[in-house]
C-alpha cells in the first residue's frame, strides 16, 4: 500500500499520512497550551510548521510517521497518532496527541489501537512503547487501557534532552495476547 492510498479507518475514525490540507488544524493544535502541553509546549504557527513538516519528512525517509486523525462524523483533523521514533528515541513509539475538543470521547484509545496493529502487522516491529511524562496522567490511563505497563524511566533525545518520561509499553506477542 502507497503512503498515497494508505487509509485505516476504525468505526469512529480515519488515520492517514498528514497532508497539507491539515496544516490549519494542526498549527491551531499546536498553539493550544493545554493540547501542546506534553508535547513541547504551546508553538507559533511558524515553528508548529517546522514540526508538520518533520512528521511529512519521516513519511518520505521511514516509511512510517504519525497519521493524521480525522473524525468521520465532521470530515474534521483532530490529531496526530501513530509511529514515530526520531534518532535516539527510546524504542518503537505509537504516541498521540488529540486537539481539546476531541479529548475524553475514547479517540485517543481507538486511534491507537489501529495504529499498533499496523505498526506491528506493516511495520514489523516486536514492541511498542509511549513515552508519557508522568504528571500526564490522561496518557498513562491511555497507554493502560491499551495493556501497556510502565516499563522504565528513559530521558528523551536532545533538544528534549531534559525530560525524563516514564516508558510504557508490551511487546508483539503481548498485543496479539491481549486482542483474542
Amino acid at each position: 500500500m502507497s503512503r498515497e492510498t494508505l487509509r485505516i479507518e476504525t468505526p469512529r475514525l480515519i488515520l492517514r499520512p498528514i497532508a497539507r490540507e491539515d496544516f490549519d488544524a494542526w498549527a491551531v493544535f499546536m498553539a493550544d497550551e493545554e493540547s501542546a502541553r506534553f508535547i513541547g509546549g504551546a508553538q507559533p504557527r511558524a515553528a508548529a510548521w517546522r514540526g508538520f513538516l518533520t512528521m511529512a519528512g519521516a513519511w518520505t525517509i521511514q516509511g512510517f510517521s504519525m497519521f493524521s486523525v480525522i473524525e468521520k462524523a465532521s470530515g474534521c483533523w483532530i490529531g496526530r497518532i501513530g509511529p514515530w521514533m526520531p534518532e535516539g528515541w527510546p524504542g518503537t513509539e505509537v504516541g498521540w496527541g488529540l486537539a481539546r475538543e476531541a479529548t475524553g470521547k475514547g479517540y485517543a484509545t481507538e486511534a491507537a489501537t489501529a495504529a499498533i496493529d499496523w505498526a506491528f502487522d506493516q511495520l514489523g516491529w516486536i514492541e511498542v512503547i509511549h513515552c508519557i511524562e508522568p504528571p500526564n496522567v490522561n496518557s498513562a490511563g491511555v497507554a493502560a487501557r491499551l495493556g501497556s505497563r510502565l516499563l522504565r524511566q528513559a530521558a528523551l533525545p536532545p533538544p528534549f534532552s531534559d525530560k525524563v518520561c516514564d516508558i510504557w509499553g508490551q511487546s508483539r506477542e503481548e498485543w496479539r495476547a491481549r486482542t483474542r
